[in-house]
């Protein structure tokens, strides 16, 4: 299947793509390559405010991260028009608001990556980091950039 059927399939809603809150493009296009800024869930649902590990659970902050990799593909499909033109995801970086004690970091990033699977199916597996840092944009728990690459065929 294609990731746009995925996305029908499996009741994957895209919300609507972020307005930049700053002087900066939320996505910028080199060659093949997609460069996504940093991403993050509303600051307006409390339930994603907070310190992981304090405020915040694992699993709520996990679900904060699905709706981050569901607001960057709308990101991405607003810039080239369709998901098929992904070729893959290829780095994600993964910033957590948490504890200085927390240490299960990658647990939070993972739900973004499991949407980059179920989307892209094993494609969707790419090289990525993860990290605790002390405050984000709105006090939310969890931000996420990534670089994606397309087909050469993408329309600019």
């Amino acid at each position: 299947m294609t990731p746009e059927e995925v996305l029908l399939d499996e009741s994957i809603n895209l919300p609507a793509p972020p307005e930049p809150a700053g002087v900066y493009e939320p996505i910028v296009r080199c060659g093949n390559l997609l460069y996504l800024s940093g991403h993050i869930p509303p600051a307006s649902d409390v339930r994603y405010v907070g310190r992981v590990g304090e405020d915040v659970d694992v699993e709520t902050a996990q679900q904060a991260a699905e709706y981050v990799a569901r607001q960057m593909l709308a990101t991405v499909r607003k810039e080239i028009g369709s998901l098929n033109h992904v070729v893959r995801p290829v780095k994600v970086t993964g910033f957590v608001r948490c504890t200085p004690e927390f240490t299960d970091i990658p647990a939070v990033v993972n739900g973004f990556s499991k949407v980059l699977t179920k989307v892209f199916g094993s494609q969707g597996r790419c090289a990525r980091s993860s990290l605790g840092i002390a405050s984000l944009p709105g006090g939310v728990c969890v931000e996420v950039e990534a670089i994606f690459e397309v087909d050469a065929k993408t329309p600019r």
